[in-house]
């Protein structure tokens, strides 16, 4: 089983976790967040406009383009907030540096803190999705590995599941690169993964498989830094049922002298069921899950494909 063990820190919007610090007074507790996930995490929360000094109540905010700028405007009174609110960000991105993060969780639609799709109000008044929070940009610029997502794309269930692999994924290889390693370390790590990575995009984990290949011919530094950035690019790839399909047959592979037809048909039957719709992926996996423990596959049983994320969170229930 995967190792999940320790503090996992992930950042998020304040108004996310129940705190009245909107623009009207309110808030936008979510209930998964506050929920499921606050059992198993430690939250950082932010909220910009707060930050920046804003009162609550106060007037509301919106991007406005001027010419090739957007700008962070309050419509009501004029005021432009676009200079504080980037210092503000800048500065707080180099404060969250420190918190060890493991992802974020941002407030969809927000002229800070929104992700994507962000309505921009051009000079005539007309809003167009286009835009991203300017506090977002800024986290998302110093972190540009971090799993980041908004809490109305986390009610997608595959779209929640991706994340959280990401999550776990990501706080696995800082803790892989947080201490002394050794090429022996980077190929032991890339192997646990090897069904995980190929689940969520085929071309990218030959590319990874090839990096680590050579990695000894690369400088430390260099061999970290690239495989870093393709490992988190592989997994921000949605992992569709045709890949967890063959990466479950890959692994039923394993078992070929080891179960009787009868056991093998049983598996691929769910396999099936999965791919056409009818079951979760929690079904197959937690039968073969069982036949790697009873036939001591260790090299299966350590492969974070079949634990990416603590089982509490229920998310191959929905997939």
């Amino acid at each position: 089983m995967t190792d999940q063990s320790g503090d996992f820190r992930i950042g998020i919007s304040s108004c996310l976790l129940g705190e009245k610090v909107r623009y009207d007074g309110s808030h936008k507790r979510d209930s998964f967040v506050t929920g499921t996930l606050a059992k198993l995490v430690t939250f950082v929360p932010v909220c910009p406009e707060v930050g920046v000094g804003m009162g609550v109540p106060r007037v509301t905010l919106r991007l406005s383009r001027e010419e090739e700028e957007v700008r962070l405007v309050a419509p009501a009174t004029g005021t432009d907030h676009t200079e504080e609110m980037r210092e503000y960000s800048i500065k707080k991105a180099l404060w969250l540096k420190s918190q060890d993060l493991s992802g974020f969780i941002f407030k969809k639609d927000s002229p800070t803190c929104g992700m994507e799709r962000v309505r921009v109000y051009d000079k005539n008044g007309m809003p167009w999705k286009v835009g991203r929070g300017l506090f977002c940009e800024e986290v998302m610029k110093a972190f540009p590995q971090l799993p980041v997502e908004e809490e109305g794309r986390l009610r997608d269930p595959h779209l929640r599941e991706n994340f959280f692999v990401r999550v776990f994924a990501y706080r696995r290889l800082n803790k892989l690169f947080s201490g002394p390693w050794r090429m022996k370390d980077l190929i032991s790590f890339h192997t646990r993964e090897k069904f995980l990575l190929l689940s969520h995009d085929t071309n990218l984990y030959r590319e990874l498989g090839r990096l680590v290949a050579n990695a000894h011919a690369m400088d430390r530094d260099q061999a970290r830094e690239a495989y870093c950035e393709k490992f988190m690019q592989t997994l921000s790839h949605i992992a569709v049922k045709k890949r967890h399909r063959n990466v479950l047959e890959h692994i039923l592979g394993h078992f070929k002298k080891l179960l009787n037809a009868a056991e093998k048909s049983e598996i691929l039957e769910l396999i099936g069921e999965f791919s056409r719709g009818l079951i979760p992926l929690v079904v197959p996996l937690t039968l073969l899950r069982h036949h790697s423990r009873m036939n001591g596959m260790t090299y299966l049983e350590r492969q974070t494909y079949l634990d990416p994320h603590p089982r509490e969170l229920m998310l191959r229930n929905h997939v």
